[in-house]
């Protein structure tokens, strides 16, 4: 157990979490649903026990760019009913007490060290919280989805994960640790503290491979097979692969691809569309695309779409344009603006 995962545990029975950051302290019912709503998104809120006996709201959010960190905590038994959450993916730990979640057709009990939920934007959600407090990921729903587009090599789409995330495995604790670490981060820096861009980018890369490489989802055998992971990859593809990343701004050039690999160009291009399911022209605008994306969402204020582009090989900017928006959902303006504002 990392000293995060130990100290978010020492504490958790001692005080509430994210202090600072006190957005809702409520103990009525109306309220803390109108409050929590404006945070999250609206959702019907009523206790299970009479009269609302024993009930109190409280929500501490620390916002960054593109994700969350918050504690929210319930006294007495709720059913919290949001439908569907359509904006943002939510991870919850929980830190006391216990949950009983049904997400879609599923249903699970969330507890503390046992199991947590992944929430995702279009699948139906309801939950009964019992004396819960959890540690909530937020993640902005867009920037899931592109991520995903990026690694599966597929247009931009819905998203959506197996609700229930098994703390004993690698991953679950991987996950747990991280949400720890980044609570504790929030602490220390308090509402006034800014995370640096560098630090604030690394954040988003290590939370989107906890979920899209650590946790089940409908394009979880996608992103194997666009990796290569699927099956045992031959050691010539491998270096085919290899040699098209380190030279994805370069022409295609299928003559000194096949010379890295060993192979001829027509067992390249069988073996490129049987292990990764493209052929070898579009990986290489997949890895361009992706390149793209991940400098404008790390661009500095005076960046040029044009100039990026141009580095990373594209030399047909309304091919590039289109192929981005049919890829991200968006042009590559649209994402450096949001990068900006």
């Amino acid at each position: 157990m990392s000293a995060a995962v130990q100290e978010t545990s020492a504490r958790t029975s001692a005080a509430e979490r994210l202090a600072d950051f006190a957005r809702v302290t409520t103990d009525d019912v109306d309220e803390a649903a109108e409050q929590i709503g404006r945070i999250f998104c609206p959702h019907d809120l009523t206790p299970t026990r009479p009269r609302a006996a024993g009930f109190s709201a409280r929500h501490n959010c620390a916002a960054f760019d593109g994700f969350s960190i918050n504690y929210v905590a319930y006294g007495g038994s709720v059913s919290i009913d949001p439908g569907c959450l359509e904006r943002f993916f939510l991870v919850q730990i929980p830190l006391t007490g216990s949950a009983r979640i049904r997400a879609g057709a599923g249903e699970l009990d969330a507890c503390p060290g046992r199991t947590a939920s992944l929430l995702s934007p279009t699948i139906l959600t309801r939950m009964v919280w019992s004396d819960c407090a959890q540690a909530i990921l937020l993640l902005d729903r867009r920037l899931v989805e592109q991520r995903a587009a990026a690694l599966s090599g597929r247009a931009a789409g819905a998203v959506e994960f197996d609700a229930a995330i098994d703390l004993d495995t690698p991953s679950g604790r991987r996950l747990q640790t991280s949400l720890a670490e980044l609570m504790l981060i929030a602490e220390r820096l308090g509402p006034s503290g800014r995370l640096s861009p560098v630090a604030m980018a690394d954040w988003r890369e290590a939370l989107l491979d906890h979920l899209l490489n650590g946790q089940r989802h409908g394009l979880s055998d996608a992103i194997r097979t666009f990796s290569g992971q699927a099956e045992r990859l031959p050691r010539a593809l491998r270096a085919a692969r290899d040699h098209l990343a380190d030279n994805a701004g370069e022409p295609l050039d299928l003559v000194q691809l096949a010379r890295a690999s060993g192979i001829g160009i027509r067992a390249l291009q069988l073996g490129f569309r049987r292990h990764f399911g493209v052929s070898i022209s579009q990986m290489l605008l997949d890895m361009r695309l992706a390149g793209l994306h991940a400098r404008l969402g790390q661009a500095a204020p005076d960046a040029s779409v044009t100039e990026i582009a141009f580095d990373l090989g594209f030399t047909h900017l309304g091919r590039m344009a289109g192929a981005y928006r049919e890829k991200f959902g968006e042009t590559p303006s649209a994402t450096l603006r949001r990068r900006m504002s």
